[in-house]
């Protein structure tokens, strides 16, 4: 279950590029929180902790503007093309009690047999949730599967609590053989043994000449 991360806020009173660029080389972000008919309130957030925050995409937020607690979930992060910096946040509204659709990473534990490999291949599930009460991780247990075998998302084991959004059908780790890699390199033939031998003869000839 996630932690409810608290981060101060101030209200946006300035608007336009020029106001925003100021705030980001102040180290802060501007952001909206939205949500649940309410009239969308534009923030301001201190950068590194909402960098940290947002690391983690279902992490639930306590704005706190003014003394005024917001519960919220981050819906879109805008970032820079080219730096590590983040340009806006979608902040949306959540209620304790409310049920959300997120989607919840992967986690593959285990070894499969000794002559098989497996492939992950998909690495997060969607699904509903408290949005208080969302996993960090959904563990894929692997152990021992053999060349064949399949986990669909129906397989995977979820808290109670959690429902399944994704297709139950949905592949999550296909486990098969190992292919065997041809690196191209062809058998020496008997014609250029010959003439590999006889290139050596040559150059040792050479070598005794030049002794």
């Amino acid at each position: 279950m996630v932690d409810v991360i608290t981060i101060p806020a101030t209200l946006r009173t300035e608007f336009g590029k020029g106001y925003a660029r100021r705030l980001r080389a102040n180290d802060q972000i501007p952001a909206v929180i939205y949500g649940h008919g309410a009239e969308p309130l534009h923030v301001v957030l201190p950068g590194h902790e909402m960098m940290l925050a947002s690391r983690n995409p279902n992490a639930v937020l306590e704005i706190d503007v003014d003394g005024e607690g917001h519960l919220a979930m981050i819906k879109e992060v805008q970032r820079h093309a080219v730096r590590p910096e983040i340009l806006h946040i979608d902040l949306l509204t959540v209620r304790r009690g409310e049920r959300v659709e997120v989607e919840v990473p992967l986690t593959v534990e285990g070894e499969v047999a000794p002559t098989a490999v497996h492939n992950l291949e998909e690495n997060v599930l969607l699904v509903e949730a408290d949005a208080l009460k969302v996993p960090e991780h959904f563990v894929v247990d692997i152990e021992g599967r053999e060349a064949g075998e399949h986990i669909h998302a129906s397989d995977v084991v979820l808290p109670s609590g959690v429902t399944l959004v994704s297709d139950p059908e949905l592949l999550v780790v296909h486990v098969s053989e190992p292919v065997e890699q041809d690196l191209g390199e062809e058998p020496e033939t008997e014609d250029e043994a010959a003439e590999g031998e006889q290139a050596e003869e040559s150059s040792e000839e050479q070598s005794e000449d030049g002794e």
